[in-house]
């Protein structure tokens, strides 16, 4: 994609939504540390709903390690891959105890040394709670970025290297949610929306998809 047409790209994607934020509930830095970690094979939804009542009740690392692993099985049993996920969120809750005093870093490289918080993960607390310019490439955005030609890549890190690259500051703050919500929404996997898509015209992809036919009454079809 053409510079020119990468800033036309995003001003129209900004145009639809000034203000994109997170769909995962969080309440401070460290619930979205949380939040993140168990989204990962899991939707925002899910995530939200198992989150709330355990939101309510435990927001600092100190008190996930008072509700223990098995108290917060309760929580998420219904997100998947929960055992795996209580046993990380603990760990990393005892280690923002015992080597950064509860508080959650900005920094790439000490996020990243958390158990189950990897580089997607560690981006998106970055860019959310501290207003890093930083690109969490998940699955939503991969697919955006090499379907319209904006970043390709064959791996998360060579499209969040080359988005990186390709963004214009105006737009970076933001670009992740725009991204991902442009994926979730509209650029499905399945069936992209391409005739309601802001940017269908700046988009590689080909074909485009047709907006589904409208079914036509009896009286009409005569």
């Amino acid at each position: 994609m053409k510079k020119a047409d990468i800033v036309e790209f995003y001003h129209r994607l900004a145009e639809a939504n000034p203000h994109p934020e997170t769909e995962l509930e969080f309440r401070n830095p460290y619930t979205l540390v949380v939040a993140v970690a168990l989204s990962a094979q899991a939707t925002d939804i899910g995530v939200n709903k198992a989150t709330r009542a355990l939101f309510a009740e435990v927001d600092t690392p100190e008190k996930m390690l008072a509700l223990g692993e098995d108290g917060l099985k309760a929580h998420i049993k219904t997100i998947g891959l929960f055992n795996t996920k209580a046993k990380n969120v603990i760990a990393l809750s005892q280690m923002l105890v015992d080597d950064y005093g509860g508080e959650v870093p900005a920094d790439r490289e000490a996020l990243e040394r958390l158990p189950g918080v990897g580089r997607k993960t560690a981006n998106v607390v970055l860019n959310v709670a501290f207003g890093h310019e930083t690109f969490a490439v998940d699955t939503h955005i991969f697919r955006v970025c090499n379907r319209t030609g904006l970043a390709k890549g064959k791996t998360p890190l060579a499209v969040e290297l080359k988005l990186d690259k390709a963004t214009p500051a105006p737009f970076r703050v933001h670009a992740h949610h725009w991204l991902i919500l442009h994926g979730r929404y509209i650029c499905k996997a399945r069936r992209p929306e391409c005739w309601r898509c802001p940017v269908e015209d700046l988009c590689a992809y080909r074909p485009k998809t047709p907006a589904p036919a409208t079914k036509v009454g009896k009286a009409e079809a005569v």
